[in-house]
C-alpha cells in the first residue's frame, strides 16, 4: 500500500466519522429543540418528552432542518406562543453548537 493510498483511507474514515457526528449532533439538537419548544407552549413533563421526540423524528424522515424548523414554529403559533421564525432559527443554532459540545465532550 503506498502513502497515497493510506492518506486517501485516513481521509474517508475522517469523512466518516464527521458524518456521524453532525447525525448525532443534528438528532441531539432536534431533541432538545423539541424541549425548549415544549416547555414554551406549556406542556407537562411526559408530553414533552413526547413532543421532543417527535421534533427529532421529523428530520430523520426526511432529512431537512427546514422542516424541523417548520415543525416547530408551526407548532408555537399554534399554540399561541408569540415566536418569529427568526427566533427559532436562531435556537436552532445555538443548540446545534451546544450538541456538537456535548457529542465532542461524549455527554
Amino acid at each position: 500500500m503506498t502513502t497515497f493510498d493510506d492518506r486517501e483511507h485516513g481521509f474517508e474514515a475522517k469523512f466518516a466519522h464527521d458524518q456521524d457526528e453532525d447525525f448525532k449532533a443534528a438528532a441531539r439538537r432536534n431533541r432538545l429543540l423539541g424541549l425548549w419548544g415544549g416547555e414554551l407552549m406549556g406542556l407537562e413533563q411526559g408530553h414533552l418528552e413526547d413532543y421532543a421526540r417527535a421534533v427529532a423524528k421529523s428530520e430523520v424522515v426526511r432529512h431537512d432542518d427546514e422542516d424541523v424548523l417548520r415543525k416547530v414554529f408551526e407548532d408555537l403559533k399554534g399554540a399561541g406562543v408569540q415566536v418569529t421564525e427568526a427566533d427559532v432559527r436562531m435556537k436552532m443554532a445555538e443548540l446545534m453548537a451546544l450538541a456538537r459540545e456535548q457529542i465532542k465532550s461524549g455527554a
